[in-house]
């Protein structure tokens, strides 16, 4: 299911909105429904046109509202337990390369720099593989290691042992929809 990211402020019905559209955004919250025309879906749901919906979300991107549309995947219900963050100590001034070379691998599922957090978090690129199985995704990576000649980095691999709910974004206050 696609969803957008959620907002840092509140997003209730603004004065001469229009009724439509606060709908079309608590629609929002749930997800792209999975159809061949999801914004026509929204759009019969919303009680809009399909070309207003798609206006609405761009102007909406465009004015910050919506940073982004992803998509948000159960990994655990599609078998996938073994899920790794690898975390990486790149010299500063190879970390653009290291992480656009790693984003590239097919196995790399997430990419992103973050500011170490030092003395006792090195880390500096981060990049999630996931697997059906831990051995798996260790073979994966040693050989994105040996494929990409990072072996003399220094990194480890942090699997996760919970999984946590995830949703999409919020725009509508909790009990106004």
């Amino acid at each position: 299911m696609s969803t957008a990211t959620p907002l840092s402020h509140d997003t209730a019905r603004a004065p001469g909105e229009p009724e439509a559209h606060r709908r079309l955004r608590a629609l929002l919250e749930q997800g792209l429904p999975l159809t061949p025309r999801p914004w026509q879906a929204l759009a019969e749901q919303a009680g809009m046109a399909e070309e207003e919906v798609m206006a609405c979300v761009r102007r909406w991107q465009a004015d910050g509202m919506i940073k982004r549309l992803g998509l948000v995947v159960r990994h655990r219900r599609l078998g996938i337990q073994a899920n790794a963050m690898v975390v990486w100590d790149v010299p500063d001034e190879r970390v653009a390369l290291v992480g656009r070379r790693l984003a590239r691998e097919t196995a790399v599922t997430l990419c992103y720099r973050r500011p170490r957090r030092l003395p006792d978090w090195p880390y500096n690129l981060f990049c999630m593989i996931h697997g059906a199985r831990r051995e798996r995704v260790l073979a994966e990576l040693s050989a994105i290691v040996e494929r990409l000649g990072l072996g003399e980095l220094e990194h480890r691999v942090l699997f996760s042992t919970h999984a946590y709910r995830q949703c999409g974004g919020r725009y509508v206050r909790e009990g106004a929809a």
